[in-house]
């Protein structure tokens, strides 16, 4: 008899929890910051309604403004969260969908790997690993100078001797110092730290959009991160550059494919770099980058005006014009915060399956458009489903971009 109550209130109970991590789950999920259109009415999903000031005197309509507080409620009765309200203006960009090359300086230079040195007969533990340095750090000054290369920290390393000097570098946003005594190698008789460095990169990606009224342009989706650490790069100076396809690696289960590009007129940057960030690379171009074949502006979509479903990506194969190519947006995911995986896309269209396997590295950035609109990027290709991957939500490419506030 005990039994037979045990597992009733089991099965009471299972539901009500399932039911109560949806709804913390549903909760979490509504971004801090909600953007809507101006004069839009304000809602949030099924069952949450979102009342601010404007509810008053103008039926959940917003006009315009920056920033609004407002409760977020259970069907309009239980509080559940309080957030901000910012109305958004009509925005047009140029899709992008062309390659584009891109060349980036790191701000100092970045520690990829350690080493020991050797001193005669014997080798020497590597004095920055004993002070505390680590892989991923970038080294940001020696004493009170500016590290502007890997062969400006060998010379001011080497120029020390054997005196004590202070890095400074800089680990997951915070500024630290570290001191230590660099040691003659018996090598090359120069005094080293143990340490081998980076300082720049460079590759092939996709240009996302270009704002024909700032000049200003995103790109790739995904932050630019050093191949060896993983690390994002934080990015001193850099340039986009004209590029071109000129060969294709089928992507397969397990193996990621990849367009191959070359650079075209590499003395002619066509823009500069700014910021490299989660959510891609942006900059101010020299020229105008709207494509040939795509060359009207188009609106964006902001994520409460996505649906699952049809839509398309506009991406580049061969040569430097991008086609259109069916896809399928599988499921919207939920981001309080910015990222390069907002959406599952998956592709649909025969050529670009026959030719590619779906998406393949150098695709990144490729333009998401629905019913029209810009809706977002490509970003990651899932290894073992090369036609399935990852997009970003426009919205969080425009607010990198300083367009979106």
């Amino acid at each position: 008899m005990k039994k037979n109550r045990i597992v009733l209130l089991c099965w009471i109970l299972a539901p009500i929890i399932l039911l109560t991590i949806n709804f913390y789950y549903r909760v979490v999920s509504i971004p801090q910051t909600i953007f809507i259109r101006e004069g839009q009415k304000v809602t949030y999903g099924y069952l949450f309604q979102v009342k601010a000031e404007a509810d008053k005197k103008n039926n959940s309509s917003i006009q315009t403004f920056k920033d609004r507080k407002a409760e977020v409620s259970l069907m309009g009765i239980l509080p559940v969260k309080s957030v901000s309200l910012q109305s958004v203006p009509e925005i047009t960009v140029y899709p992008g969908g062309q390659p584009i090359g891109i060349k980036l300086n790191t701000k100092g230079v970045l520690v990829v790997a350690l080493s020991d040195i050797k001193t005669g007969n014997a080798k020497v533990s590597s004095p920055a690993v004993e002070a505390g340095v680590q892989i991923g750090d970038n080294i940001l000054k020696v004493n009170n100078s500016d590290v502007i290369s890997s062969e400006d920290l060998a010379n001011k390393v080497n120029h020390a001797k054997n005196s004590r000097i202070t890095l400074t570098i800089e680990r997951d946003g915070e500024i630290l110092k570290k001191s230590l005594v660099p040691v003659r190698s018996s090598t090359d008789s120069n005094y080293k730290i143990g340490l081998w460095v980076r300082d720049s990169t460079a590759g092939v990606g996709t240009l996302t959009f270009y704002d024909g009224k700032t000049k200003k342009f995103a790109a790739l989706g995904h932050p630019i991160t050093d191949v060896d650490t993983g690390s994002m790069l934080r990015v001193s100076k850099g340039n986009i550059i004209n590029s071109s396809i000129i060969s294709i690696r089928k992507g397969t289960k397990g193996n990621p494919g990849e367009v191959r590009g070359i650079f075209v007129n590499e003395e002619t940057p066509m823009g500069t770099i700014m910021k490299n960030t989660q959510c891609g690379v942006y900059g101010i171009s020299n020229k105008s980058l709207a494509n040939k074949s795509f060359n009207k502006p188009l609106k964006i979509a902001l994520r409460n005006e996505i649906k699952e479903g049809p839509a398309q990506i506009l991406t580049t194969i061969d040569g430097e014009e991008p086609s259109l190519y069916s896809i399928n947006i599988d499921k919207l995911l939920s981001q309080d915060s910015p990222g390069p995986k907002s959406m599952v896309i998956r592709v649909t269209d025969p050529k670009l399956l026959e030719k590619t396997g779906g998406i393949v590295q150098g695709m990144s950035g490729s333009p998401i458009i629905q019913n029209g609109k810009l809706v977002g990027a490509v970003t990651h290709v899932l290894i073992n489903r090369p036609d399935v991957g990852y997009g970003i939500y426009i919205e969080w490419m425009l607010k990198d971009a300083d367009i979106l506030s």
